[in-house]
């Protein structure tokens, strides 16, 4: 039994390099890794020899029935060296082939074979986005042959259960999105390279989806990159402007509030201390004549401005929102907007470095804060 060629695998390079200018800026992640794919094997049976061996025996006709697809898995570990490189290895069953050939004189020919072993790889990661990423593999397999053969009528077997182990390369090419630092998923196309347990070499293709997980990876991944521990929620801090001569000219209150105590880390939802936080504002602003309340969200300086200011807009709009369910304010005397890191509360100096290690995500923190401006009259 002889397990052939099937078709090749599609080449990925130029995906890559059509898109390899969209790499984000992200931190190296380093360190061990587990995970598991599960897919569909197939190989292809080489028929034109079974039917030649036969007819050389002998027999005056063949017909064959394949059964040429089977599941397969595969259970592997690594570790990534840098964001572009990774070592890899693993243990992979690619299931069960056979055939059954008919002959004349009457027989039957049975024949099946299963393939596991381990393998070893070198894994080269390309990311396209902060999250989605394309790899190829090169390595070696160590495979198991395990044939059986069994005849009926005319067809006589000498050796019905032979076996083999061969060492052998393999490779393959994949895509990968990364849902956290720790999380992933992954689609990728394997060609093994094996040897049956009767002297023939040929190929066998494992395409499959499965999961990764990574040790000790900082969770969630986003611009900011690296979680902050959560902050105590500060009383706002309110600068009062001194009063001035009768008439009274509408005034404008500025109250600063720390983005942490809003909001989880990279989030735009409000949680409960934040709207602790702003109910306290809320009744302070009930009675209130209103000419304009401008809110503007701030963030660090890093990350992507791009990302920065989306993230900025959307929270002074969630503290928009809840201003105008709790004091009943109208919508069109609120304005918002958002800056993406270049009006920072910190000085030049004061926080030294661009990797986003959790030391300098805290000492950027009172740059990531929502203004709230009220310009309005009693």
């Amino acid at each position: 039994m002889n397990i052939a060629r099937t078709a090749g695998l599609r080449s990925l390079v130029t995906l890559a390099a059509l898109t390899s200018p969209l790499i984000a800026t992200a931190a190296d992640v380093t360190g061990w890794y587990l995970g598991a794919n599960v897919g569909r094997s197939l190989a292809k049976i080489d028929d034109a020899r079974i039917s030649s061996s036969l007819l050389g025996s002998g027999f005056a006709s063949v017909t064959i029935d394949d059964d040429d697809r089977d599941a397969g898995y595969k259970i592997f570990g690594g570790y990534q060296f840098n964001r572009y490189f990774a070592m890899e290895g693993g243990y992979f069953d690619l299931g069960k082939f056979g055939f059954a050939a008919t002959t004349v004189p009457a027989g039957r020919l049975n024949g099946t074979i299963a393939l596991k072993g381990v393998n070893l790889d070198l894994v080269g990661r390309l990311p396209l986005t902060e999250k989605f990423s394309v790899f190829g593999r090169v390595g070696v397999n160590h495979a198991q042959a395990r044939d059986n053969f069994s005849g009926t009528g005319a067809v006589a077997i000498a050796d019905s259960n032979p076996r083999k182990r061969d060492t052998n390369v393999k490779f393959g090419a994949g895509l990968q999105y990364d849902f956290t630092d720790a999380f992933g998923v992954r689609a990728e196309i394997e060609r093994y390279r094996v040897n049956d347990a009767i002297g023939n070499k040929g190929d066998v293709d494992l395409a499959s989806i499965g999961l990764i997980y990574r040790f000790g990876a900082p969770a969630p991944r986003a611009v900011e990159q690296v979680a902050a521990a959560p902050t105590p929620m500060p009383a706002p801090v309110v600068v009062v402007p001194a009063p001035a001569p009768a008439p009274v000219p509408p005034t404008a209150t500025k109250i600063s509030f720390a983005a942490d105590a809003l909001f989880d880390f990279n989030k735009a939802t409000l949680k409960s201390e934040g709207k602790l936080a702003l109910d306290k504002l809320a009744n302070d602003l009930k009675g209130t004549r209103f000419d304009l309340i401008s809110i503007i969200g701030h963030t660090d300086r890093i990350g992507s401005k791009a990302y920065n200011l989306k993230l900025s807009a959307s929270r002074a709009e969630a503290v928009k929102t809840y201003l105008i369910s709790q004091a009943g304010i109208s919508a069109a005397a609120i304005a918002t907007k958002g800056i993406n890191g270049d009006e920072p509360v910190t000085q030049p100096g004061d926080c030294k470095g661009s990797k986003p290690t959790k030391q300098l995500i805290a000492c950027l923190a009172p740059d990531r804060r929502v203004e709230v401006e009220v310009t309005a009259s009693r």
